[in-house]
């Protein structure tokens, strides 16, 4: 397989094939040539960038390979090495990719005529040299390692519109030459990742028995599904009930963990009930110290006899505040319509957690604090008295306002406040 050389091996293996545009000057068809079409300065073979091929020395012939273009090859994209990746093996595909030639030729003195004949000369050549042979790379540049390559390398002409053509040229900012466009393919470049290769299976399972099969398409793990909340609610609160449905999530114990970005532990849970395969009854506990209100995600830990434990994927919820007082008092000194605003609250809440007031419309930031607390406080500037229904948002969640365990839902009267 080739290496990292396969690309300056092909080049030079393809300059050393055009070389013998020179034995032109030796053919027994010389001398039939007309004078003003026989190449009689030297005929150099390069592999310049198209601007730079002809600056060297006008009055020569030249015959310039310049490799304008490389390319992934889509067939060998994900195909493995034959025969160097076996059976249950994981290997890394090899960079397989395609290369583009351009072939131009400059005349003696610019002569075009001359030009022509060193063009056909060359594309007769590649025409008649459509495969590579193992040898010639292996005499050439054997270090690249080409010539080991399994799949042989293949000369084709490559069509190429005129607006290509016309890119091209302009890119170099050079004037246009007639020229003729191949593609070689396919250079393999092997990885230099190690093939991974897995001791082999001696048994299936315990005693040999061999994979567990069921009947129906369910995966065979816990997995949590859907979260019910009650009364339909947007969220939960502390002492409140989580309904959780999933497959495969009996055991002979479970723990529900709830998790938050601001905890640095989760928190596990033991449910009300568990056991039955396809749902979990849990019970927030009325702590506010330790909960947050905020975003959630909870997992299910499954403990069965004689497995190993086994922990569901996340479902996320969220753990609303609940507003326990709310107290309005006068702004001291007292501009015109301010007031303050005392809220107690459950669960408790930290210092980096953001906390609003909402009275209908209109949000109010909470006071600086320093510590965990339930008492939060809220300056309220120009609020006109009157009677507001009244909200606390916690990271983004808010108290329930909307009664729906009747039909249709109301909004709780409770949270209502009046100023002053």
């Amino acid at each position: 397989m080739s290496n990292e050389f396969a690309i300056a091996a092909v080049t030079l293996t393809l300059r050393n094939l055009l070389d013998k545009v020179k034995l032109i000057k030796d053919s027994e068809e010389f001398s039939k040539l007309p004078v003003d079409a026989r190449p009689t300065a030297e005929i150099l073979v390069t592999n310049l960038p198209l601007d730079k091929a002809y600056e060297s020395d006008e009055a020569k012939n030249h015959v310039n390979l310049f490799l304008y273009h490389v390319e992934h090859s889509a067939a060998w994209r994900s195909m493995d090495i034959p025969n160097r990746v076996k059976p249950g093996e994981t290997g890394h595909p090899p960079l397989a990719i395609n290369l583009y030639y351009i072939i131009t030729t400059h005349g003696q003195n610019g002569n075009e005529l001359i030009s022509h004949l060193l063009l056909g000369k060359a594309m007769s050549l590649l025409h008649d040299h459509a495969v590579f042979g193992r040898t010639e790379f292996e005499n050439v540049f054997a270090v690249s390692e080409l010539h080991e390559q399994i799949e042989r390398l293949r000369i084709t002409p490559q069509p190429i519109s005129v607006e290509d053509v016309s890119k091209l040229w302009t890119g170099f900012q050079t004037q246009y030459r007639l020229s003729a466009a191949y593609e070689v393919s396919v250079v393999l470049i092997e990885s230099k990742q190690a093939v991974r290769t897995p001791l082999p299976v001696l048994i299936r399972g315990e005693g040999d028995e061999g994979i567990a099969v069921q009947g129906d398409l369910i995966p065979p793990f816990p997995a949590l599904e859907a979260v019910s909340l009650p009364n339909n609610q947007p969220g939960v609160r502390l002492g409140e009930i989580l309904t959780i449905s999933g497959h495969h999530i009996g055991g002979d114990s479970v723990v529900v963990r709830f998790m938050n970005r601001r905890l640095s532990e989760p928190i596990e849970v033991v449910p009300v009930t568990f056991g039955t395969e396809t749902e979990i009854r849990v019970e927030l506990p009325d702590d506010p110290a330790n909960w947050l209100a905020g975003f959630y995600t909870i997992a299910a830990v499954i403990s069965k006899a004689g497995q190993q434990d086994r922990t569901t994927n996340e479902v996320p919820v969220t753990v609303v505040p609940r507003i326990l007082t709310t107290t309005i008092s006068t702004l001291s000194p007292p501009p015109v319509g301010g007031y303050v605003a005392t809220v107690t609250c459950s669960p408790q809440v930290i210092p980096g957690q953001n906390a609003s007031l909402l009275l209908n419309d209109r949000e109010f930031r909470a006071e600086n604090r320093t510590a965990k607390t339930d008492t939060l406080t809220f300056r309220l500037p120009d609020v006109p008295d009157g009677e507001y229904f009244v909200r606390l948002r916690i990271d983004g969640v808010d108290s329930l306002l909307i009664d729906r365990s009747v039909t249709p839902p109301v909004f709780d009267v409770n949270q209502k406040v009046t100023i002053p």
